[in-house]
């Protein structure tokens, strides 16, 4: 996975974006890395052939359903026809809002979520606007004329010791789709787990570049949080399972060298979802996974999501989710379902949240007060 090109009869141009350009560019949240070291050189021309990943300067032609960017310190900020943006080629995959795949060229293209994704709209949910515009100007390129990839971005892989991820509990928030309450579920467990004394970190591992879940972990207590674009990814649709997996042991490796001792997982979209499907077979990331908690929209979803997970042998802690919203939804879950239901207060309660950390990991370091 890195940015190339096609040999073709008909050549790429290498030119150089202007300071005056390069200062008034709106870089994404996606590609923030290089916010403070925007790029000098694009390619551009028929003959270019962008890449899942490949960062690309594009001009907003028209304003649609994504009427902000986000930008790199979190910002939504104002989008105008003529702004110049800084994005990366992704594919995305949203239930609720669009289904996109990245161009075979630098035609025309959408603006798929505001942390800065541009691919061309395959089909979209009914209530939606139609997609922002982009015209792409050329892919951000080294002086070679090398295109400049997310996996360039990638923040340093983190040594751990052999052995040692093994004694930090991880549980990890799976569910039914998007919008199933998967981050509140998470941030949740953090604000709980922290209460409880453990310095906990916390990462969502798949999905697409955006800020917002990451924002919401980190301010729920976590003291390091991160994403799958630390890991060098723009989405993980349509990602090789295998990369997706490194990128995710990256992750978790990252926080467990950083001094966590324990972590919070966030799995998107939901268990149909082809990418989350193969990630939850045995030896993949169940191998990083103590416990796994279920968050889902409704009793059913959550009758479905539990049984699936146990019977590709996972084990299940407590289903939690946007279904717990609904006291009468609890109840009918309750009737049926022989895990605990746990609402968003209950999981940022310390003793509810330190009873499902995984048993047989160590227990948390705790300050001296004295």
């Amino acid at each position: 996975m890195h940015g190339s090109f096609a040999p073709t009869s008909s050549p790429a141009v290498l030119h150089r974006l202007s300071n005056t350009r390069r200062a008034a560019l709106k870089v994404s949240y996606t590609v923030r890395a290089l916010d403070g070291d925007r790029p000098v050189h694009l390619l551009s021309g028929p003959g270019v052939r962008p890449q899942h990943g490949d960062v690309v300067v594009a001009e907003v032609t028209g304003i649609g359903r994504h009427t902000r960017l986000e930008s790199a310190a979190g910002r939504r900020a104002h989008l105008f026809p003529g702004d110049e943006v800084l994005v990366a080629y992704g594919a995305r995959y949203a239930p609720d809002q669009f289904e996109a795949e990245p161009p075979a060229d630098l035609g025309p293209c959408d603006l798929v979520a505001a942390g800065g994704i541009a691919a061309e709209v395959i089909s979209a949910h009914a209530d939606l606007a139609e997609p922002t515009t982009l015209k792409p100007v050329g892919l951000a390129a080294d002086a070679a004329g090398e295109p400049v990839n997310m996996t360039r971005l990638a923040a340093p892989r983190a040594a751990v010791l052999a052995g040692s991820r093994d004694g930090v509990p991880t549980v990890a928030v799976v569910g039914t789709s998007m919008n199933a309450g998967k981050t509140t579920t998470g941030a949740a467990l953090v604000r709980g787990l922290t209460a409880a004394g453990y310095r906990v970190g916390a990462a969502k591992v798949t999905g697409t570049g955006a800020g917002g879940d990451r924002w919401m972990l980190q301010d729920s207590g976590a003291f390091a949080a991160a994403d799958f674009t630390d890991a060098g990814l723009a989405t993980t649709y349509r990602v090789p399972i295998e990369r997706i997996l490194a990128a995710a042991r990256d992750l978790h490796d990252g926080l467990v060298g950083a001094g966590a001792d324990a972590v919070v997982l966030e799995v998107a979209d939901g268990l149909l979802q082809p990418e989350t499907a193969e990630l939850l077979k045995p030896g993949r990331l169940p191998a990083l996974v103590q416990g796994w908690v279920f968050a889902a929209g409704d009793a059913a979803g959550a009758l479905y999501g539990t049984e699936r997970l146990r019977a590709a042998g996972l084990p299940v802690l407590a289903v939690s989710g946007r279904m717990t919203a609904s006291p009468l939804a609890v109840r009918e879950c309750a009737r049926h379902l022989d895990l605990p239901v746990h609402g968003l207060d209950d999981l940022a309660d310390p003793a509810i949240a330190a009873q499902l950390t995984p048993r047989a990991v160590v227990q948390p370091v705790r300050e001296c007060t004295a």
